[in-house]
């Protein structure tokens, strides 16, 4: 009898942890204070673009793939709009600096060198579109 219990408690406690991360999953974050991101990020730019999306992945994320396909068609639809790629898998460091906690993050950056959001998993195509409106339409 305790030891159903047991199980069945674990079980919701599990379900609602996993219910929590999925909804936080793709979710955009502005970024509060001016962050201008390191030179290694900002050789990925495109100088064109009014926003470059950053994705930071890493080798065996199944994850950063999806994304990927998101990003890409993302900003060959959207004016202003580019998409790089950057391997975190050996550069720790720089990770590091970004304060990267998961692969794959997208930083949205402006011509400038500035990180105007990020979000952590895979985007959500509306949700990123419609935070990016403004620094697309400047």
């Amino acid at each position: 009898m305790i030891g159903g219990l047991v199980a069945a408690a674990t079980l919701v406690v599990a379900s609602v942890i996993g219910l929590l991360l999925r909804r936080r999953d793709g979710r955009v974050r502005s970024t509060e204070q001016v962050n201008i991101v390191p030179d290694d990020v900002r050789a990925v730019l495109d100088p064109g673009a009014a926003v470059t999306l950053v994705q930071l992945s890493t080798t065996f994320c199944a994850p950063c793939r999806h994304a990927r396909v998101i990003l890409t068609d993302l900003a060959k639809a959207t004016d202003g709009l580019a998409h790089a790629d950057i391997d975190l898998t050996d550069r720790p460091d720089l990770a590091q600096r970004l304060a990267v906690l998961r692969t794959p993050t997208t930083l949205a950056v402006d011509a400038r060198g500035t990180e105007i959001l990020r979000v952590g998993g895979v985007p959500k195509r509306e949700s990123l579109l419609a935070a990016l409106g403004p620094h697309l339409s400047a």
